[in-house]
């Protein structure tokens, strides 16, 4: 049994398709949805924890691909540049999992490694572009 932690990029085309259903009913895969942005007839984002045999994780990633699905792992970390940061806040306002919170009363941003989900929300949102998303190892499996 092993589990991993994904990030699941929806085409607009699969959007409304109850995917995860599949995974647990056709597979065998157990999920826990962490983080999901997702609505009909465009494009999506879902983070999930995954929980299964090797060989039913690797059938469940082929059918996510067969309908367009983007996985990757989220054996990524998420940095920030420190010198690139300016404190603005506007990665606090996306982060689901509070990784990235203001101190007051001195206004700094904080980030939490531990708390990191790795959904990548943050990297789009930030205007000075601190915030990266870095691959810890290029093999799936």
């Amino acid at each position: 049994m092993q589990s991993k932690i994904l990030i699941l990029k929806f085409p607009k085309e699969a959007s409304p398709e109850p995917v995860v259903c599949y995974l647990a009913r056709d597979y065998e895969l157990t999920f826990a949805i962490l983080h999901a942005n997702i609505f009909p007839r465009r494009e999506g984002m879902m983070v999930l924890e995954l929980k299964g045999t090797r060989e039913n994780f690797k059938k469940g990633l082929e059918y996510l691909k067969s309908k367009g699905i983007k996985v990757s792992r989220s054996d990524q970390e998420v940095t920030r540049d420190e010198g690139r940061c300016t404190h603005c806040g506007a990665c606090t306002a996306v982060c689901p999992t509070g990784a990235l919170s203001i101190k007051r009363p001195s206004m700094e941003v904080l980030f939490d490694l531990e708390k990191c989900s790795a959904c990548e929300l943050c990297v789009p949102t930030c205007p000075s572009h601190a915030m990266k998303a870095n691959p810890k190892d290029k093999n799936f499996f």
